[in-house]
């Protein structure tokens, strides 16, 4: 009975949800609190309840049948069933997802649904008269919600983690946490409920089931990263809180193990030798030894030191930053002579912390053995000392011994030394050396005022290898010796005025001295003996190396002597004592009251008025542009066109002749040769032209007869000859030249026809017959008869 009883309440509960009838009731209640206070306005109040009876709908997502879903039925009380209602809907999906039967109110889906795309909908429902199409029920929403289905997989936010560990962690130590998600309704089922699990990476890590936080499952002697670094673990998550039948979805997690400093450096061998040659210098390399570290990166740094041995004072050793190897280097000189072998006891060591939990007994330092051998190595000849110190007088004699110095081998052959002098530091060979026992002396005279010291390198050689050899410096100092008079420290000249007073100083002067005593130079000042008794002036000693010049009378005259030359004797205080003469000039001048000077004598004034140099250069320069402007316009001049020297309007030719050109006379055999004339036999084949040009190409020269004939004919064919020679000539300039016609003939008796030379000149003659001859001879016979004309008037 009882179970029935919970039956019957199940079933009445699961038609209430799903909705699928509703009716529709009109009740008619007496209002509560107006029932009891009585009618207003005389009518009794009644209030209708809602006629609409449902919440929501359930749908199932994903419906995979070919009919429609059905999702329920809507009912109205009005629903008479004769056809007179319409049930019309509204909302999201009205139509097209959704469809009601507008005359009996079935509800259904036509499309498949994804609550994971839309969860619910919103709805709207109304009845409507057919006829009349009035609403008989007020607009009333309801929802339609999907039900979640489980299908969807989880799925992680990357598809690759990366993640790190230290090395030797504890067992449960967090590495990451990796998460998934579930598009399915997590309010309804176990759809969204995830489950963690490792599928891959067992044993070293292990998963949190719910929270997905991966941890270390191993301790920490298993965890080495120097066994093993990488590790990829694979991560699973299951829907349906991880029970038969869910969705998985997997994920890949690569764990990298970080190093930690658990490993000291270790030598991979513990004796090492080298051997090098004792020659080597200070700071180079012997050799290079290597610690091996497991660890990486900081963790892997070491430095290298030497702890012990014999060579701790002979080498050291670096730590190579990049290569993190110990490099050998030597501190001091080697000499094979005297060690032949070093050992060295070489510590490395971390330069970071050493985690030594995991080391138990094992040292956390390494210790190697070094043995270097040092190798024999000819060397030059060493000197006793790095440098000498000599010191000569500078009068010393040519060959004067200065100093020895001596060298031996040092390889203990005892091989004897030759010595010699380096001449590049001693360029004027003022020092040589004895090759055999080298010892220095002077070869030219020295003097200490041009050089006090003397800087020399002295070369030591191995007879039997001439090759070794080695160089000091010698320095050579030459002593004091009073070789040097003073002198005024310069030129002085000075004034006293005509009117004065006696004792009255009119300079002060110094002296200087090319020597160099070790006390410091004492001068001592005095007038000349000859000038002690003149009465002009005096010389008074200031003692601090000046004097004062004084005057000892009271007055001067320019006109009895304007200038005087007064002589200081000037002496040393040193051993063998030296002096020297100087001279000061006193000008006579004319003076204010203040004793400034006013006037001079003429050759003072000369002196004083003189030009500077300043002056004098810009003279000197205004002179030599003066100068080079005259040449310019010179030069301009010189090559300006002469005009033509006789324009005519008659000439019917370009290349015109002048005949007012006298040219140099007979003695100019320049532009012409006046031998042709005179003797016309010797008249040579082809002789050309030396007042013009000559051109690369002539005419072949044309063959002259001689002209025996001594009358006017024979004139006349030697100049018909000569002109048409000139005509025919191509290398005829087309400017004035001379061209002489002028022909005497063998044995004339009218000897000269120059009007130079020949009285008869004068004479009565005809030119007519030039006209003949053609327009450059008609020019000559109108200048020669016109020239007769004026002779007869």
């Amino acid at each position: 009975m009882r179970t029935c009883l919970l039956t019957l309440i199940w079933a009445f509960l699961s038609l209430y949800v799903n909705a699928t009838s509703i009716s529709r009731k009109t009740v008619l209640e007496m209002g509560g609190e107006e029932d009891r206070d009585g009618a207003k306005g005389g009518k009794l109040l009644k209030r209708f309840k809602r006629g609409w009876m449902w919440n929501q709908f359930f749908l199932q997502e994903e419906y995979t049948g070919s009919d429609k879903q059905y999702i329920g039925k809507l009912q109205s009380d009005m629903d008479k069933g004769d056809g007179t209602l319409k049930y019309i809907l509204t909302g999201d999906g009205a139509g097209d997802i959704f469809t009601i039967d507008e005359n009996n109110g079935d509800l259904h889906a036509n499309k498949r649904l994804d609550r994971e795309e839309k969860a619910f909908y919103t709805l709207r429902a109304t009845v409507v008269n057919k006829n009349t199409g009035l609403k008989l029920e007020p607009e009333t929403e309801f929802i339609v919600k999907l039900h979640d289905i489980n299908d969807n997989e989880p799925k992680f936010a990357k598809e690759l983690y990366t993640a790190s560990a230290p090395e030797r962690s504890n067992i449960g130590t967090s590495v990451t946490q990796v998460t998934a998600t579930d598009a399915d309704d997590s309010m309804y089922g176990n759809s969204a409920k995830l489950r963690y699990s490792i599928s891959q990476g067992h044993p070293y890590f292990s998963v949190d089931p719910s929270t997905g936080i991966i941890r270390t499952a191993l301790g920490p002697g298993e965890m080495d990263r120097e066994k093993r670094e990488h590790y990829q673990v694979v991560i699973e998550a299951k829907d349906m809180a991880g029970q038969r039948g869910g969705l998985t979805g997997t994920t890949t997690v690569n764990i990298t193990l970080t190093d930690v400093n658990d490993n000291p450096p270790r030598f991979s061998q513990s004796i090492y030798q080298f051997s090098v040659p004792e020659s080597i210098k200070t700071g180079i390399p012997v050799g290079r030894i290597k610690a091996v570290d497991k660890d990486l990166g900081k963790n892997a740094e070491m430095y290298y030191s030497v702890v012990s041995g014999d060579g701790l004072d002979m080498f050291d050793v670096i730590t190579d930053k990049d290569s993190q190897e110990g490099i050998i280097t030597v501190l001091k000189p080697l000499d094979y002579e005297k060690t032949r072998s070093y050992t060295l006891e070489i510590q490395v060591q971390n330069t970071q912390t050493l985690d030594t939990r995991f080391l138990g007994y094992l040292p956390t330092k390494d210790m190697a053995t070094v043995r270097i051998g040092i190798e024999d190595v000819d060397e030059p000849p060493l000197f006793e000392k790095a440098s000498y110190v000599m010191e000569v007088k500078e009068d010393a004699a040519v060959g004067t011994a200065v100093g020895s110095v001596r060298a031996m081998d040092p390889d203990g052959y005892n091989s004897p030394v030759r010595y010699s002098i380096d001449r590049r530091t001693d360029l004027d060979r003022l020092f040589n050396v004895h090759s055999g026992n080298g010892s220095i002396f002077i070869i030219r005279p020295l003097d200490r005022e041009e050089a006090a010291w003397h800087n020399i390198s002295v070369i030591a050689t191995e007879f039997s290898k001439s090759f070794s050899a080695m160089e000091f410096n010698d320095y050579i100092l030459s002593f004091y010796v009073n070789d040097n008079a003073p002198t005024f420290a310069s030129f002085y000249e000075t004034f006293v005025c005509e009117k004065t007073k006696p004792g009255q100083k009119i300079q002060t002067v110094s002296a200087v001295d090319a020597d160099d005593p070790v006390g410091g130079h004492k001068f001592f000042f005095s007038l000349a003996m000859e000038w002690a008794y003149r009465g002009n002036f005096t010389v008074k000693d200031n003692g601090d190396n000046t004097a004062g010049v004084l005057t000892r009378r009271s007055s001067y005259s320019q006109l009895h002597k304007s200038i005087y030359l007064v002589p200081v004797v000037i002496t040393d205080g040193d051993f063998p004592m030296q002096s020297s003469t100087g001279t000061l000039t006193v000008r006579v001048c004319t003076c204010d009251r203040e004793g400034n000077m006013e006037l001079c004598n003429a050759e003072a004034q000369t002196s004083s008025a003189g030009l500077s140099t300043g002056a004098l250069v810009a003279i000197l320069l205004c002179v030599i542009i003066l100068l080079m402007i005259i040449v310019l316009f010179a030069a301009l001049k010189r090559q300006k066109k002469k005009e033509p020297l006789i324009i005519s309007k008659e000439d019917v030719r370009d290349n015109v002749v002048s005949y007012n050109d006298e040219g140099g006379g007979e003695e100019d055999t320049q532009a012409f040769d006046i031998g042709a004339l005179r003797n016309p036999e010797a008249i040579e084949e082809s002789q050309q032209r030396r007042d013009i040009i000559p051109s690369g190409t002539l005419n072949p020269p044309i063959r002259r007869t001689a002209i025996l004939s001594r009358d006017n004919a024979d004139v006349r064919d030697f100049i018909n000859q000569r002109v048409q020679d000139n005509d025919s000539n191509p290398t005829a300039p087309p400017y004035d030249s001379l061209a002489t016609y002028a022909y005497e003939g063998t044995g004339s008796v009218a000897e000269s026809l120059s009007s130079l030379g020949s009285a008869s000149s004068e004479g009565d003659q005809d030119y007519n017959y030039l006209s003949d001859w053609g327009p450059r001879f008609r020019k000559l016979a109108d200048m020669y008869g016109a020239e007769d004309s004026d002779r007869e008037s």
